[in-house]
């Protein structure tokens, strides 16, 4: 019994680290992002003039940025005005060539490649003066679905 018992906490354990590791590599991917994110804000919103609210904001970003991202725009911005918004790309570059031999698993390992424009939208937003957190979701591959809510600075 204490054999059994001890085999089934190393397997917790170990199912805990690897917990950690995927935890940390899916926080390096959104700081990576989030950089790049940064540095693609500065250097395409340079030349143009100030934007006059956050909807002008998300609309450079699904015009112009994801169009220097993933050559072409986002192809559904909803947004219920109050702070939330939804971006739909229907055929999502980066999963253009993913295979579908398994939808389930397919979807489930297609979750992975969405840390990174994640961290992408929250840094080109922040550089543009909107703090925000960003949540990525996937239910038919090639679609992904992006939904934006703008943080309010506490008092």
């Amino acid at each position: 019994m204490a054999e059994r018992l001890a085999r089934e906490l190393a397997l917790n354990e170990k199912a805990s680290d690897d917990d950690e590791i995927r935890e940390s590599t899916f926080f390096r991917l959104e700081s990576i992002g989030y950089r790049v994110g940064q540095g693609l804000a500065e250097r395409f919103s340079r030349d143009r003039p100030r934007f006059t609210d956050n909807l002008d904001v998300i609309k450079f970003l699904c015009k112009d940025l994801w169009m220097i991202l993933f050559r072409k725009q986002v192809d559904n911005l909803k947004t219920n005005h109050r702070g939330v918004y939804v971006l739909t790309d229907n055929s999502f570059r980066p999963f253009a060539r993913m295979s579908t031999a398994s939808r389930s698993e397919a979807t489930a390992m297609a979750q992975v490649f969405l840390w990174f424009p994640c961290g992408v939208i929250r840094g080109a937003l922040s550089n543009m003066g909107i703090a925000t957190t960003v949540q990525a979701e996937t239910s038919e591959l090639p679609g992904a679905t992006f939904q934006i809510k703008t943080v309010q600075p506490r008092p």
